[in-house]
């Protein structure tokens, strides 16, 4: 009895034994679960790629979902990520311009011109959508990542710079805080604003199914007055048409599709057709965010302001040349990917800053990219208010940064073209893929506990 005894203290010691493995285990389980429970990377909208007290220190955070940064070997993550300058040969440009004297209007969101990246790089600008300025310079965070893409400072070895690091920015705010606005005349309005304000460049990183005669008013002031405009061509997953947005498809315009990371291929969102100009880097970008934070962001939203850039380039280099010539200079001296020539998928091909600032290119004199009719007469479609738009027009409700309007007369919609990479519903299905996985062998291991414990 006495050795009956130990034998089932030692089964009761093996079975304590296995249930504490088999705790464990469960223990860990647990912390898988936990791990895919909550968001693998940032919302699309709401965290940066590496929230930093200073935008300048980033290489020193790192966020849980990011691999260690070995500061031994880079000097600064904002820096090191930034492959379009290397794509546009942005160091062998910068010999010869750097976008000095420029002034290059943002209608966006708004510019936070408090960022490290952009200290004393944005002017004095206008609001048009909180006139109290109670909603902060740029409340969403678009217009600034645009603006650091096209002018942010070169003048330390941290941060990201701009294509064109010394032009200034002049930003006007169209959107609201919900990144939307119900009205095709406050773009209009912000393009006749920024023309009479002295930008020489304007940068339209949104756009829409709908076309707008007021709007198109507007630009055609803008070219009237000598001043070089770009637009995004849109992305496939918030726009319910295959067709380039409106403005990038108004005649005069520079439209401008997206190309994937390190390849000569167009990215798979952007939208393209006949009215697209030309093609510049759209993917894994990293930029400055609001307040003093980086992310990665993807979309033509972020093409558009290279090419924006690279007119800054121009004019800084040929202050007297005018702003046909300049768009010439740029289609002319592009990296042609396509079949020979102009065509549907890639305009004119890769913007090429180094060729369009040294080659050798005779003068057009006019913008050959307009038509030259009246607005609203060719180009433009039905009239604000001839045609429903569907309520669900341009992925409302689904991209953080969609812009619907209410239901209302003009029935006119528009959203910018760009959002943070990797977003949240293929990770969300991942994270569950996995936790179903988990739950499934955790189940297998305490049957198999309970067997041994018999």
């Amino acid at each position: 009895m006495k050795w009956l005894g130990y034998v089932i203290r030692d089964r009761q010691g093996a079975a304590r034994a296995t249930r504490r493995s088999a705790g464990r285990a469960l223990l860990g389980v647990v912390a898988a679960v936990a791990t895919v429970a909550v968001p693998l990377a940032p919302p699309a909208y709401a965290a940066p790629l590496a929230p930093v007290a200073s935008a300048r220190s980033v290489a020193t955070a790192r966020p849980a979902w990011l691999a260690p940064v070995d500061t031994t070997t880079r000097v600064d993550q904002a820096r090191d990520e930034q492959w379009q300058l290397d794509e546009l040969r942005a160091k062998t440009a910068w010999r010869t311009s750097t976008g000095r004297g420029v002034v290059v209007a943002v209608i966006d969101s708004g510019v936070d011109g408090s960022h490290p990246d952009l200290a004393g790089q944005v002017l004095p600008g206008i609001d048009l959508v909180s006139t109290d300025g109670t909603d902060g310079p740029d409340p969403v965070g678009h217009g600034t990542t645009v603006a650091g893409l096209i002018a942010g400072r070169a003048d330390d070895d941290r941060g990201a710079i701009g294509l064109a690091p010394d032009a200034r920015i002049l930003p006007v705010r169209v959107l609201d805080d919900d990144n939307r606005y119900n009205d095709a005349l406050i773009v209009a309005k912000g393009v006749r604003w920024a023309v009479d304000n002295g930008a020489r460049v304007i940068n339209l990183s949104l756009g829409g199914s709908g076309d707008s005669p007021a709007l198109a008013a507007a630009l055609d002031y803008a070219f009237a007055r000598d001043v070089v405009v770009v637009a995004c061509t849109g992305n496939l997953a918030t726009s319910n048409s295959t067709k380039v947005w409106y403005p990038a498809r108004e005649p005069g315009v520079v439209a401008v599709a997206g190309l994937e990371r390190d390849t000569r291929n167009l990215w798979s969102g952007s939208i393209t057709g006949p009215e697209t100009v030309l093609t510049a880097p759209a993917t894994a970008l990293y930029g400055a965010r609001p307040p003093n934070a980086y992310w990665r962001v993807q979309g033509t939203s972020f093409a558009a302001p290279l090419v924006s850039a690279t007119a800054a380039l121009i004019r800084a280099r040929y202050p007297r040349m005018s702003a046909g010539d300049v768009i010439n200079r740029m289609t002319s001296t592009a990296r042609d990917l396509g079949p020979a020539g102009r065509d549907d998928r890639y305009g004119f091909g890769l913007v090429d800053p180094v060729a369009a600032l040294t080659a050798d290119v005779p003068s057009v004199g006019r913008n050959q990219l307009d038509d030259n009719d009246s607005p609203g007469v060719v180009g433009f479609g039905p009239a604000p208010g001839s045609e429903r738009v569907a309520a669900d027009a341009a992925g409302a409700g689904v991209d953080p940064f969609t812009l619907t309007t209410p239901k209302q007369s003009t029935r006119w919609s528009a959203l910018p073209a760009g959002q943070a990479t990797d977003p949240a519903p293929e990770r969300l299905w991942a994270g569950l893929a996995l936790l179903v996985a988990l739950l499934t062998g955790a189940a297998l291991l305490v049957r198999r506990v309970r067997q041994a414990g018999r």
